[in-house]
């Protein structure tokens, strides 16, 4: 953090807290104070160093200070009031949410009621720079050091830096939270902003099990024929299961690319040709899930044609053109990025001609639909 931190930020007290009795005595306190109005929360996970993702730190503010929770050291059953804790504050501001409250999900089951994103306020009030490093910078002429953005947080003791990050993380956030509050409101859209951070919130859960049935479908699975397909898939398996072995995360052990790679030379008759850093455990587990492989028939490939969720959708081009032109020119009108609006898969569904009206206008929120009327008429 620059030299120019503002005195009454630099001056927030600061509490490590790393033990059950420590956290209970601090939740303790807080609610004694009754200042329950607003808090901020961000996290730290170690997803960059080992298989499973554990939550690492919890960092929290209230107006008046700065708290660390430490999660490894404390243990997730001496965190158990911590969900309750929570959700006795009316809001809960966090900055670009979704990993947030995948972590909350994962870790505890829930997820603050009502969480309130910075990023999303600064989206619906124009800005195209909406990392947190670029709004502190607009506005407070701060600029954060990312040293330790990609540290390995499940390390301890941590470092005086990585303390100094953590804790700037959730600095300024409420106070940032309260100029977008009056913004959006002055704006008119501190509706829209409400419901984009519930929908958010929900986007999460709904995810459910269908992202990990899937999670075998990497980005450019789409161009492999089915027989490719089917390779990825069981390459996949054993990348997985390879890194669970190891406690190391996917792209530590093999990249996407090369994962493709191989599964090309086989969908293409060629010679595997592996990486020279695979050991032999590991290469001849491989060819145990390449005979898996060959052992399934064509008819149980895997489909290319996988929607979300619903029937394929067809899709009258000269509409989506249409409601895609209303899209920008509103966007325009509106000092807002098209895809605030609405998404090209959200317009794709506007366009189809084999669903209802209703269903058409699924997964846009109230003030979407306001916004599009000319679209939707």
């Amino acid at each position: 953090m620059s030299s120019a931190t503002p005195d009454r930020f630099a001056s927030f007290p600061e509490r490590y807290i790393d033990t059950q009795e420590s956290f209970e005595s601090y939740v303790a306190e807080v609610l004694e104070r009754d200042d329950l109005d607003a808090c901020s929360i961000d996290t730290e996970a170690d997803s960059m160093h080992s298989y499973e993702t554990k939550l690492c730190l919890v960092q929290f503010s209230t107006p008046t200070e700065l708290a660390i929770i430490d999660p490894l050291s404390i243990g997730i059953d001496g965190l158990k009031a911590f969900p309750d804790f929570i959700d006795r504050f009316r809001k809960v501001w966090m900055h670009g949410a979704d990993y947030d409250i995948s972590m909350f999900s994962m870790t505890f089951d829930w997820a603050p009621h009502r969480i309130m994103d910075t990023q999303i306020a600064a989206r619906l009030l124009g800005q195209t720079k909406f990392g947190l490093a670029n709004l502190l910078e607009t506005e407070y002429s701060v600029k954060v050091s990312k040293q330790s953005q990609k540290a390995d947080w499940s390390q301890r003791p941590l470092s005086e830096k990585m303390l100094a990050y953590a804790f700037n993380d959730v600095r300024y956030l409420l106070d940032l939270a309260g100029k977008f509050e009056t913004r959006l409101d002055e704006a008119g859209r501190y509706e829209w902003f409400l419901q984009s951070c519930d929908s958010a919130r929900s986007s999460v859960f709904d995810r459910g099990d269908r992202v990990q049935k899937d999670a075998w479908r990497i980005t450019g699975w789409g161009k492999l024929s089915p027989r490719g397909l089917n390779y990825l898939r069981y390459f996949w398996e054993w990348r997985d299961d390879e890194c669970r072995r190891l406690d190391r995360p996917a792209f530590k052990f093999l990249s996407n690319s090369e994962l493709f790679r191989l599964v090309g030379n086989l969908d293409e008759g060629r010679k595997l040709k592996p990486p020279h850093y695979i050991k032999k455990p590991s290469l001849e587990r491989l060819h145990e899930f390449i005979a898996r492989a060959d052992a399934v028939p064509t008819s149980d490939y895997p489909s290319k044609k996988v929607r979300s969720n619903g029937p394929r959708l067809d899709i009258d081009e000269k509409r989506f053109d249409r409601i895609r032109g209303i899209r920008n020119k509103r966007a325009t009108e509106l000092g807002l990025e098209g895809t605030m609006i609405a998404t090209r898969s959200l317009m794709e569904r506007m366009a189809s001609t084999n669903l209802t009206v209703e269903e058409r206008l699924e997964g846009l929120l109230p003030w979407q639909r306001d916004v599009l009327t000319e679209a939707i008429d």
